[in-house]
């Protein structure tokens, strides 16, 4: 039996366009996977992007995110909206895949056709996104979904990629995981534009309520400065609590950042860090590929401290880059 030849990534583009899920699912596979094929039509869907509000969500593991967003999504649906999550999961030591990638807990979802919902695994990936987390955000936003999601892995205080990655940054904080108040980490405060408190059922929720909202008033300075004071919301996916609150204060910013045109700073962000991102990626392929043969004399003058690490790893570079250009 002979074996079907792939369809090419180019070929997926239209229905992508048209919100096919199959198209949807395997360009946002060759994305995920890097293939090289697909980056002329990865290049095709970015020009049919902007439409789509991008909101992240982050916070510690443990925190109540996935379950929230399933909350979420079920109040955007009831307004008719489609929505679509990219949920960034731990990688898996065996397979290299996404650890929860199942998605067990959206499965009252899986026959919407207003919901997409897909699994990325980290890969190695540090700040708490999949280095192709941006291009299934792409492909969703052309696909037509109003509202994408970004999920974050859960893995703490250095968890700030999502803040050049979205319009509307949602910060989950939740009573009893060793911390008064989570958002307090490095960083965490300062990137929220929304926080949500989850598990609001709990007896100790409302020390946590109370604590971020006095380190908030602590930090009124830079949240005049923006003009946009950040709400706490108290939620709970236990009887939905707060979710259509939620929905409403990330609506309420998001029409904020079009009228104040913060958006176009917003939007001027994620353009320069993927610029960067994307360049970053393509040094290190560059440098993968040239470097056999090449480390071992610069290993041996760090060995013999003729050199610097640094001055070496220059030296290195300018020697790739040198023959690249002959």
């Amino acid at each position: 039996m002979t074996k079907r030849k792939p369809i090419p990534s180019l070929e997926l583009v239209a229905p992508v366009l048209t919100g096919k899920v199959a198209a949807i699912a395997r360009l946002l596979t060759r994305a995920e996977i890097g293939d090289e094929e697909a980056s002329e039509a990865l290049a095709e869907i970015y020009r049919h992007t902007g439409q789509a509000a991008i909101v992240g969500v982050t916070g510690v593991a443990g925190s109540g995110k996935s379950t929230l967003i399933q909350r979420l999504v079920a109040a955007i649906r009831n307004g008719s909206r489609t929505v679509a999550v990219v949920a960034v999961d731990p990688t898996s030591p065996f397979s290299g895949g996404a650890i929860l990638g199942d998605r067990v807990r959206m499965h009252s979802f899986a026959n919407d056709p207003g919901v997409f919902i897909r699994s990325m695994a980290t890969r190695g990936a540090l700040g708490g996104l999949a280095r192709t987390t941006l291009e299934a955000v792409d492909v969703l936003d052309a696909a037509g979904f109003d509202i994408v999601l970004i999920e974050t892995v859960g893995v703490g205080q250095d968890e700030i990629d999502v803040l050049r990655s979205a319009h509307t940054i949602v910060v989950v904080s939740a009573p009893g995981l060793g911390d008064d108040v989570q958002a307090i980490k490095a960083g965490i405060l300062e990137i929220a534009d929304i926080h949500a408190v989850s598990k609001c059922d709990r007896t100790d929720s409302s020390k946590t309520l109370t604590d971020l909202k006095n380190m908030l008033t602590m930090n009124m300075s830079c949240q005049q400065r923006s003009g946009w004071s950040s709400p706490v919301v108290a939620t709970s996916a236990l009887d939905g609590q707060g979710t259509v609150e939620l929905l409403d204060h990330i609506d309420n910013h998001l029409a904020f950042l079009k009228s104040s045109g913060e958006i176009t700073a917003r939007r001027q962000r994620i353009a320069e860090w993927r610029l960067l991102q994307s360049a970053e990626d393509l040094l290190h392929s560059e440098f993968v590929k040239h470097r056999d043969g090449r480390l071992s004399s610069f290993t041996q003058q760090l060995m013999s401290r003729e050199t610097s690490p640094r001055i070496a790893a220059k030296q290195l570079v300018d020697n790739i880059f040198r023959e690249n250009r002959s």
